[in-house]
């Protein structure tokens, strides 16, 4: 037995007000203009974003946990799992480190600190005292200790993505092995995952609500003004992370054969609600589900969009050398070539240490600094005010790399359906106009 995709019929069109990317767009802006004028109103309307965050993350373990077993399952051979995972590591490694050498590179040349002349030891540093913290306790043999749950159920309750992807391995790997007498259980989850996904399409529907809520927090807080002191870094930032995505993945997008345009076209509503949530944990459920249905192999899908969340953050990357630069340029601190190689190789080990965590780009740099005496950690106060708006970015960023990741990976593999996925990104696919609940409706369970 297997879940298929069966074409939709014709239907109406969809009125424009319907698609959900519309819906964002326009909360996003009413949450601009709503924290810009009335601050304190937007600043009392956190918990519509806070929320809504809630309410997917309540769904991303049952969906990572059904997608990873019934995928491997559905693969049968275990060399495939073993051969996926080793593929997605490699991309996985050599890109998060080219987003490393991209964000030294660029702040060596844009030098956005320069002419600052801040005093290290006027800075706040209790400011960053928590973060600090928690990057203290974000070490290498911590992060894979925590990837072990205290109870095969715990690992869906606590909301760790790791420690879900975990558990799902374990069980797929069981499940194939098990062989016939697994089948009924193999069919159950496959109806289960029917359920789950139609929970998230009725989730979606209050996507409009959780980024109008977060962006009128956002402004309403922080303010258009403040992003004026520090504008240069944040232009410089937005900047190489649009260089990244659209020269160093469109470049890879380009060598396997699809638009890197036509890819963000059909996720605009996911990559949306990314920028009004800050998160892109808020669109991981959607972004399986699009995946699979724009041609990917679900077993594909279920092993590297999970695992890059945690360890492809193109985004956090870029952002972890450049603002370190920033800070070493603010203090007037001349960091040597050898000195930004470490920063560099540092950072590599760092960025997968605290991967998993919440405000993990911010967390992550502190630990990166911690361990680099030459740049002051409490040089990171001067970023707190304008990380909000720099999380953004590298959400948006993280969230199309592990997109590009994912196809580029099931064309590896052989596992890439090439013409449903030219059909959904030249939108000549039925589903592609469908309300976001809609288009998980057509799924059909199929006897093997």
């Amino acid at each position: 037995m297997k879940v298929t995709a069966a074409p939709l019929p014709p239907g109406k069109p969809i009125p424009l007000w319907r698609h959900l990317y519309v819906q964002v767009l326009f909360a996003i802006v009413a949450g601009v203009v709503l924290g810009h004028f009335w601050p304190t109103t937007g600043e009392a309307l956190k918990p519509l974003g806070d929320g809504f965050i809630k309410l997917v993350k309540m769904v991303i373990a049952p969906v990572i946990f059904l997608t990873v077993v019934t995928g491997i399952a559905g693969m049968r051979e275990l060399a495939a799992v073993g051969r996926v995972a080793g593929k997605a590591f490699a991309y996985f490694l050599f890109f998060s480190t080219l987003a490393l050498i991209v964000g030294l590179i660029v702040a060596n040349v844009v030098q956005p600190g320069a002419g600052m002349n801040v005093d290290p030891g006027t800075l706040d540093a209790g400011a960053i005292a928590d973060y600090a913290h928690k990057a203290q306790e974000s070490t290498l043999t911590g992060f894979l200790m925590s990837v072990i749950p205290t109870t095969m159920v715990s690992a869906l309750t606590d909301g760790s993505i790791l420690q879900t992807l975990f558990v799902a391995i374990l069980f797929g790997v069981s499940l194939s092995l098990v062989g016939k007498p697994a089948e009924p259980i193999f069919e159950l989850l496959e109806r289960l995952t029917l359920v789950v996904f139609r929970l998230v399409g009725i989730l979606m529907k209050a996507a409009p609500i959780g980024a109008f809520g977060a962006m009128a927090f956002t402004v309403g807080k922080y303010g258009v003004g403040t992003l004026v002191n520090l504008g240069a870094l944040v232009a410089t930032f937005y900047l190489t992370s649009l260089i990244f995505v659209l020269g160093v993945l469109g470049t890879v997008a380009w060598l396997h054969g699809f638009s890197i345009f036509k890819l963000i076209a059909y996720l605009k509503a996911e990559l949306l609600l990314v920028l009004g949530t800050s998160s892109s944990e808020a669109a991981l459920p959607s972004l399986i589900g699009k995946l699979e249905r724009a041609g990917c192999d679900k077993g594909v899908v279920g092993l590297v969009v999970p695992t890059g969340y945690s360890f492809n953050l193109d985004g956090t990357n870029i952002y972890m050398t450049l603002a370190a630069l920033f800070i070493a340029q603010a203090t007037g601190i001349e960091l040597s070539w050898g000195q930004q190689a470490a920063l560099l190789g540092v950072a590599m080990l760092s960025s997968k240490g605290a991967a998993g965590v919440t405000g993990a780009g911010f967390i992550t740099l502190a630990a990166t600094l911690s361990i680099v005496p030459s740049v002051p950690v409490a040089g990171m106060a001067l970023i707190l005010g304008v990380d909000r708006f720099m999380s953004e970015c590298r959400s948006l960023t993280n969230f199309i790399g592990n997109a590009v990741a994912t196809i580029v990976v099931a064309r590896w593999e052989g596992k890439l359906d090439r013409t449903r996925l030219d059909e959904v990104l030249n939108h000549r696919a039925a589903s592609d106009d469908r309300p976001i609940d809609e288009d998980d409706a057509h799924m059909t369970v199929n006897p093997a």
